[in-house]
């Protein structure tokens, strides 16, 4: 028998809302979620770290449209290079954020210490 996990449980053990979860399950990025005899979602140890995956890329900064796309890849079982080639795209651009944040604390710093 599978474990499952209620919406609160799982909301709980991804760190994210409830709400969070349905909007997730309504775009397409995860599930189709399991339901109850009586109609609840249950949640499965792959959604939970579907609901992890989806949410790191959330948090690196790729939009719905991005993800829809990766999960698409995914699930049309695309071969190996297109995900890579998605997931570097991706790395590189984070790198691009990455650096312009740099300068833009350097600057930040400079004007700190230029005012202290």
């Amino acid at each position: 028998m599978t474990t499952t996990l209620t919406p609160a449980a799982a909301a709980d053990r991804t760190g994210v809302s409830i709400d969070t979860l349905r909007y997730y399950e309504r775009e397409g990025l995860i599930g189709p979620i399991r339901r109850s005899p009586g109609g609840r979602r249950e949640y499965t140890e792959e959604d939970v770290f579907w609901i992890g995956l989806v949410t790191c890329f959330r948090e690196a900064g790729l939009g719905i449209a991005d993800l829809r796309g990766f999960v698409a890849i995914l699930r049309a079982e695309h071969a190996a290079q297109d995900r890579v080639a998605f997931l570097r795209e991706r790395r590189a651009a984070l790198e691009r954020q990455a650096a312009a944040l740099s300068r833009a604390m350097e600057v930040l710093d400079e004007k700190i210490a230029y005012y202290s």
